[in-house]
């Protein structure tokens, strides 16, 4: 599901650029990887918190780049209702 968000340009990837998503509340959903960095966990939760964005913490960095044909991403924004409720359900959260 996340390649086809990706696809159709409902996924943004990277911390920096998923922050600013986040800041400007285009953001629906954030996925952090299990494995991100500890400061990288407590700035998205933080501020995904802040602005009463939601998120979930899963699966590798490894995994969820593969998924949507990038290399080494930690963060991913959906920006799509229908997408984030889809991610949503397939991870059962």
């Amino acid at each position: 599901m996340l390649s086809l968000a990706k696809r159709a340009g409902k996924l943004i990837s990277g911390e920096d650029t998923v922050s600013m998503a986040i800041r400007d509340r285009m953001c629906v959903l954030v996925i952090i990887a299990e494995d991100a960095s500890d400061n990288t966990k407590k700035k998205i939760i933080g501020r995904a918190e802040g602005q009463g964005t939601e998120y979930i913490v899963t699966g590798s960095r490894e995994e969820l780049s593969s998924a949507v044909g990038m290399y080494n991403r930690t963060v991913f924004a959906v920006t799509d209702m229908g997408f984030a409720q889809r991610i949503k359900t397939e991870l059962s959260v």
